[in-house]
């Protein structure tokens, strides 16, 4: 397998493992928080933002964040708003299909196959939002919202990490 399928497979299982049994205004808030407090050990420029449908419930900007980065986060969390996965697999998925964003009608201007945000799942009910790291790398941005996740659901981030 070559890396893009390796990421598909285990970002699918992410999906799949990183879901709730309940999510409400304090567990966004308790995530954002986990989020901001990772950024500021590490020193890491990076806007952070959670999403609950249309509702936002968190956002933080750390040193070194540009307004590029408040767009960035727009246009990924859109990505996931609309196909419930998370915006790195659906720009891995579509690079390996030689296909953009608007070869599915969508615009480039709202819409960005880039890592960093990530379904919010919940058990029995499916996507109710999003979580977005815009700053770094996407590949680092995706992977610093999977270690949050993992950390709040008490789950084994080194069987989770990407490779």
């Amino acid at each position: 397998m070559t890396m893009p399928e390796e990421d598909l497979k285990r970002i699918a299982e992410q999906e799949a493992v990183l879901t709730f049994d309940t999510f409400d205004l304090t567990t966004g808030w308790q995530l954002g928080k986990l989020l901001q407090e990772l950024g500021t050990e590490r020193s890491l420029g990076i806007a952070i933002d959670i999403t609950l449908h249309s509702m936002p419930v968190f956002y933080a900007a750390l040193p070194g964040v540009t307004p590029d980065n408040v767009q960035w986060v727009r246009r990924k969390r859109n990505l996931v708003l609309r196909y419930f996965r998370s915006s790195y697999a659906i720009g891995l998925d579509l690079k390996q299909k030689g296909k953009t964003v608007a070869d599915n009608g969508l615009s480039d201007a709202d819409y960005a196959p880039h890592g960093g945000s990530f379904p919010i799942n919940v058990k029995g009910t499916g996507c109710i939002g999003a979580v977005t790291v815009s700053g770094l790398p996407q590949r680092d941005d995706h992977n610093l919202v999977v270690e949050a996740l993992a950390l709040m659901l008490a789950k084994d981030l080194d069987a989770l990490r990407l490779a």
